[in-house]
């Protein structure tokens, strides 16, 4: 899928938490929280729909957003494509992002563990 910009993934990410939900909804938390404008709002919904991030159905004369993925699909695909694009396919640099950050959680800590240990029975 085409690239997300920084401000588009945040306005995702709140469809995703939220859907399904309003342009109108959206632009009201976007200008409490950063000002932005229901216009602002509206163009970057769009751009994400063109883009395959965002579907929209017509419910009661108003357009109602959802994500086309799942949110935690649509974050994992994202991390792909940081890997692949940003970090050359390495995942060193991000497994030592991960081994310096003190507040992993222990929730987080077992996941992790979790995640070695099936990719060490896949390679047996």
């Amino acid at each position: 899928m085409p690239n997300v910009g920084r401000a588009e993934l945040e306005i995702l990410r709140y469809v995703a938490d939220h859907h399904p939900i309003s342009v109108g909804a959206v632009a009201e938390h976007f200008h409490q929280k950063r000002g932005l404008f229901r216009t602002t709002i509206l163009n970057t919904m769009e751009r994400l729909r063109k883009k395959g991030y965002l579907t929209r159905k017509e419910a009661g004369g108003v357009f109602q957003y959802s994500p086309r993925q799942t949110k935690a699909e649509l974050l994992k695909g994202l991390v792909r494509d940081f890997v692949q694009n940003s970090l050359g396919g390495s995942i060193s640099p991000f497994t030592a992002y991960l081994a310096e950050r003190p507040q992993l959680q222990k929730e987080e800590i077992a996941r992790l563990r979790q995640i070695v240990r099936e990719l060490e029975n896949e390679q047996r």
